[in-house]
C-alpha cells in the first residue's frame, strides 16, 4: 500500500470518526472527551504538528544555505530570485482579482442588512515600517528560536551568499552544511511514516468539535470560496506549468498528492514544508539549489489561497452590512493584499491580519470578520493545499528557467 493510499484511509477514518463523536455528542460524554477528544486525538495531532515544525528552522536555514552556496558564480543568484518574487507576488495578485470578479458576480451576503453591532475584537494591524523592519533579523539564533521565517530566510541568504563568494577556500563548510540538510531530510522521511495515524487524529480532533453544521448560514459563502479555490488550483496553476514549461499538468499534479495531503490536514504551509521539498525535488526533478529558494519562501510569502479568502470575504462584508465599493476601492484590495502577502508573512493569525487591512483599507467593518470566523477553519484547509500547490508550480517555472529541472520526472 502507498504512503498516499494510507493517508488517505488515515483522513477519511478520521473524518467519519470525528463526525459520528459530533453528530452523536458523544464529546458531552466526560469519558470520550477526555481520553479521546481532547486526550488521544488531541494529543498525538498536536505532537505530530510540532514534528513537522521541528524539521522546518533546521532544514530552511542548511537546505537554504549550501543552496545558494552550490550556485555557479557565472549564474546571478539575484535572477533566480526576482524571478520567484515576481511569480508570487503575480499568482497573488491574480488569485484576489479572480475572488474579487466571481464573488462581485454572484454578490453572497446580499440581502442581510446587518449594522455594525458584531461584537468582534480586531486584530492590531502593523504599520508598513514596522513590517518591513521586522523581517530583518538583529538577533538570528532569536529568530530560530521564535520561528520568524521572514528573518531565518533572509539570514540564510546573507549566510549562503557569503559561503558562495569563499566557498573555493571553505569547500569543507559547505560538504559538512550539505550532510547537515542530509541529515534532516532522512529526519523527515522517518516522520512521514507516521503521518496516516497524525493524519487520522488531526481530522478526528477537529470534525469532533467542528461538525459540519458549522457552515450553516454562511453555505454560499463557503461554496464560493471552495469553487474559487478549485478553479485557481485546478486552472490557472496547470495553465501557468504549461505555458511556461510545456509539462502536462495531470503527471506533474499526481506526484504533488501526498503534499496535498500533508497541507489539507495540517493546515500549515510551514508545517508541510519538509514534505514540499522532499517532494519537489525527489519527485518532481526540480533542483535542490533551486528549491531550497523558492520552496521556503513560498511557505512564507505566498498566500494565494488567503488572498482568494479576502476578495469573497470582502465582497460578501460589504454586501451583509449594504456598502457600495468603487472600482478605485477593488484596486486597492488587490494591492493592499497582494503586498501584504509578503509583509505580514511573519505574524500569527496571518489570514485575519490581512483582512482587517484590507477591510480598513477600504472602509468596511473589520467587525464582518466575526461572521465568516465559523467556516475559517475548515477553509484553510483547502487554503493551505492552494497554497503548497503554487509553491511547487513555481519553482517547477523557475527550475526550467534556470535548465534546473528533469523534465522526465515532472511528466
Amino acid at each position: 500500500m502507498s504512503l498516499t493510499l494510507k493517508i488517505i484511509i488515515g483522513m477519511v477514518l478520521g473524518f467519519l470518526t470525528g463526525l459520528a463523536i459530533n453528530i452523536f455528542s458523544l464529546n458531552d460524554n466526560q469519558v470520550i472527551n477526555l481520553y479521546f477528544v481532547d486526550g488521544l486525538f488531541d494529543t498525538v495531532g498536536s505532537i505530530f504538528i510540532a514534528s513537522l515544525k521541528l524539521m522546518v528552522v533546521p532544514l530552511v536555514f542548511f537546505s537554504l544555505s549550501t543552496g545558494i552556496a552550490s550556485f555557479d558564480k557565472n549564474k546571478k543568484l539575484s535572477l533566480v530570485a526576482t524571478k520567484t518574487v515576481a511569480l508570487y507576488l503575480f499568482t497573488t495578485a491574480l488569485a484576489i482579482t479572480i475572488g474579487l470578479l466571481v464573488a462581485i458576480i454572484v454578490s453572497p451576503g446580499s440581502g442581510l442588512n446587518l449594522t455594525t453591532t458584531v461584537d468582534y475584537i480586531t486584530p492590531a494591524s502593523p504599520s508598513i515600517k514596522s513590517v518591513i523592519i521586522d523581517m530583518f533579523p538583529t538577533n538570528p539564533i532569536s529568530a530560530m528560536a521564535e520561528g520568524k521565517m521572514l528573518q531565518i530566510i533572509i539570514f540564510s541568504i546573507f549566510f549562503g551568499a557569503a559561503l558562495r563568494s569563499i566557498k573555493d577556500t571553505n569547500s569543507d563548510l559547505i560538504k559538512i552544511m550539505e550532510s547537515i540538510t542530509n541529515v534532516v531530510m532522512k529526519m523527515v522521511f522517518i516522520l512521514i511514516n507516521f503521518a496516516p495515524f497524525g493524519v487520522f487524529c488531526l481530522m478526528a480532533a477537529l470534525f469532533s468539535t467542528q461538525g459540519v453544521g458549522v457552515i450553516g448560514n454562511l453555505f454560499q459563502y463557503f461554496l464560493l470560496v471552495i469553487f474559487v479555490l478549485l478553479l485557481h488550483g485546478l486552472v490557472v496553476y496547470p495553465s501557468l506549468l504549461y505555458i511556461f514549461t510545456g509539462i502536462k499538468p495531470l503527471g506533474f499534479y499526481k506526484k504533488l498528492r501526498p503534499v496535498m495531503l500533508f497541507a489539507f490536514s495540517t493546515s500549515s504551509s510551514n508545517a508541510t514544508m519538509p514534505v514540499t521539498l522532499k517532494t519537489v525535488t525527489q519527485d518532481l526533478g526540480v533542483s535542490p539549489k533551486i528549491a531550497s529558494f523558492t520552496i521556503p519562501l513560498g511557505a512564507t510569502v505566498n498566500m494565494d489561497g488567503t488572498a482568494i479568502m479576502q476578495g469573497v470575504a470582502t465582497v460578501f462584508i460589504a454586501n451583509a452590512y449594504n456598502i457600495d465599493l468603487s472600482s478605485i476601492d477593488y484596486l486597492m484590495v488587490i494591492l493592499t493584499a497582494t503586498m501584504a502577502s509578503i509583509g505580514t508573512a511573519g505574524v500569527p493569525g496571518v489570514g485575519l491580519i490581512m483582512l482587517a487591512m484590507v477591510l480598513a483599507q477600504v472602509g468596511l467593518p473589520t467587525e464582518g470578520i466575526a461572521l465568516i470566523l465559523g467556516v475559517d477553519r475548515l477553509l484553510d484547509m483547502v487554503r493551505t493545499v492552494v497554497n503548497v500547490t503554487g509553491d511547487s508550480t513555481v519553482s517547477a517555472i523557475v527550475a526550467y528557467s534556470e535548465d534546473a529541472l528533469d523534465i522526465k520526472k515532472s511528466k
